[in-house]
């Protein structure tokens, strides 16, 4: 399956970026194409299941429409975030490592089949989205 990776320095520390991605409701805010995320009771943790629905905007090979499912696969506080998009078929694992006393790297590591719309600027872009958020927050 094809499989690509960005990683991003991120204007925050280690702890205040994972307190951010531990909130199940954040997903939208930096997932591209997620719009909407229902977690069941266990939250952030490995084996929940949530519901997530799309943007509503059309995307090549996808309807406007569609939703599915995320699979929490691994969650190691506060080092590493893993999880599949059913639907899709898209495997991400988000790694955060200290990187000097208000910063993090974020490393993301995407893997789809091609016949999902598989983009290769799919990990680059949602650290752009994280690295803006973090960036908003640094700046208050």
């Amino acid at each position: 399956m094809p499989r690509a990776s960005a990683s991003r320095e991120l204007l925050a520390r280690r702890g205040e970026v994972w307190a951010f991605i531990a909130e199940p409701h954040h997903l939208s805010d930096w997932w591209p194409g997620i719009g909407g995320v229902q977690p069941d009771r266990r939250g952030f943790a490995e084996g929940a299941r949530w519901g997530v629905s799309d943007t509503g905007r059309p995307a090549l090979l996808r309807r406007a429409t569609s939703s599915g499912m995320l699979l929490v696969r691994g969650v190691q506080t506060p080092e590493r975030f893993a999880w599949t998009l059913t639907g899709d078929r898209i495997d991400v694992e988000l790694r955060l490592e200290e990187h000097g006393p208000d910063r993090t790297i974020a490393t993301l590591d995407v893997e789809s089949p091609w016949l999902y719309g598989f983009s290769r600027a799919l990990p680059r872009r949602a650290l752009t989205r994280l690295h803006a958020l973090c960036q908003t927050a640094a700046e208050l």
